[in-house]
């Protein structure tokens, strides 16, 4: 029976490692491929799998500009197209995998050393650039080096070579498209006998899914494309939140207020009114600017499912600074439920039909406490952003006055 409860077990695969990484901002990425150095070496080609919209097209891009990549490939080989509509690997691409050699595996590690010991005001000014970028589209961010790069007269050390403007989209969702320089070198046949391969591959669609349901231009306002700010709403019983026109929280039953963090694109609009009005504002404004996704007005919602409830019961509130539950819109987000202590509450969630409704233990147990002051006759609090941090360099060097 623990055999056929293991997904890894039923597939007959062999789960090596587990990582939490950001291609777009370079956490972990020098991690997982030391990691991959050490568990897979050089046996055999590579294949990047998984769901659309997770990021695949971004992290091969990444591994090109990274020692995972032979350094004359980053520059023979066109970087995947990233585009914000799921499923969209435009292109299928490869690219030669470094051998991992003792040398080349004893310079790396002596580059990471010393990566490590640099301070974020000692990087060029160019490098501080590229991270504040980077620092816009997430809170935890990293440098991703390379320990050798390629050119027609030799291979020297090279500096940070971390390209956050191919890997990035602007504030209007855009992708941003680096100009495609002209290559000035190919791999030969020379550079590829015996290789091995790291494989871009198709996403898969995952069933159950609000993004089959929207709009390319729906997706570009629910798939967050920077960090995600989290909005706090204090409710009281007899309340509704709704989380644009594709998601819905009813306050039933519960002895005192509780608090809702909701954790989705900030282009995604909240909405709170009463439970006596939810169904008339769903009806009026769902297709329109108030709630704006989906947007297309009655025309859209006549052809769009309509929301299916779910009865929710959360036993004994842990007290107001710590969540209980989270409960999860597919891939449009997620609202952590934070009552008050040993408080019980009935909710009732909503989804579009067909699409699936997760209550969770809470990823982010504290994240309530992330939000500043309470709005005066407002159920919502003043947001707040976390400062981002350079997880992978040395902190902030102190000034001594004399």
């Amino acid at each position: 029976e623990e055999e056929n409860s293991n997904p890894s077990a039923r597939s007959r695969t062999v789960l090596r490692d587990v990582r939490l990484i950001s291609a777009k901002t370079g956490f972990g990425v020098e991690e997982l491929i030391s990691a991959l150095r050490r568990s897979w070496r050089y046996r055999g080609d590579v294949y990047l799998v998984g769901a659309t919209n997770a990021g695949k097209s971004t992290l091969f891009n990444t591994l090109l500009e990274s020692d995972y990549c032979i350094a004359k490939g980053a520059e023979a080989i066109d970087k995947a197209t990233i585009s914000p509509w799921p499923g969209t690997t435009l292109n299928l691409l490869k690219f030669p995998i470094c051998n991992p050699t003792p040398y080349r595996m004893f310079k790396r590690q002596k580059r990471l050393k010393k990566d490590a010991a640099v301070a974020e005001e000692d990087l060029s000014q160019q490098e501080q650039n590229q991270l504040n970028l980077l620092k816009k589209h997430g809170y935890v961010v990293g440098r991703v080096g390379r320990t050798f790069s390629y050119s027609e007269e030799q291979k020297d050390e090279a500096a940070f070579e971390f390209d956050a403007d191919s890997l990035a989209f602007d504030m209007g969702n855009e992708p941003v498209v680096a100009d495609k320089p002209t290559k000035r070198v190919q791999l030969t046949p020379k550079d590829v006998k015996d290789a091995h391969w790291f494989h871009d591959t198709p996403g898969i669609t995952k069933e159950n899914c609000i993004l089959n349901l929207l709009t390319e231009k729906e997706v570009n306002i629910v798939l967050p494309t920077h960090s995600i700010v989290p909005r706090t709403f204090v409710l009281k019983p007899g309340m509704v939140l709704f989380l644009g026109a594709i998601g819905r929280i009813d306050f039933l039953q519960g002895s005192q207020s509780a608090w809702f963090t909701v954790v989705a694109s900030n282009f995604l609009p909240v909405h709170v009114t009463s439970l006596d009005k939810a169904d008339t504002v769903y009806h009026k404004h769902a297709g329109h600017t108030l709630l704006k996704v989906p947007m297309g007005g009655e025309e859209r919602m006549a052809g769009f499912p309509p929301l299916v409830g779910e009865d929710i019961t959360l036993e004994e509130g842990l007290g107001e600074s710590e969540a209980v539950a989270d409960i999860k819109f597919s891939s449009a987000g997620w609202v952590a439920v934070t009552p008050h202590f040993k408080d019980r509450l009935r909710l009732r969630g909503y989804t579009p039909q067909g699409t699936v409704l997760t209550v969770r233990p809470p990823l982010l147990p504290h994240i309530v406490n992330i939000k500043g002051e309470r709005l005066k006759r407002s159920v919502a609090y003043k947001t707040k952003k976390p400062p981002s941090l350079v997880y992978n360099l040395q902190k902030k060097k102190k000034q001594i006055n004399i």
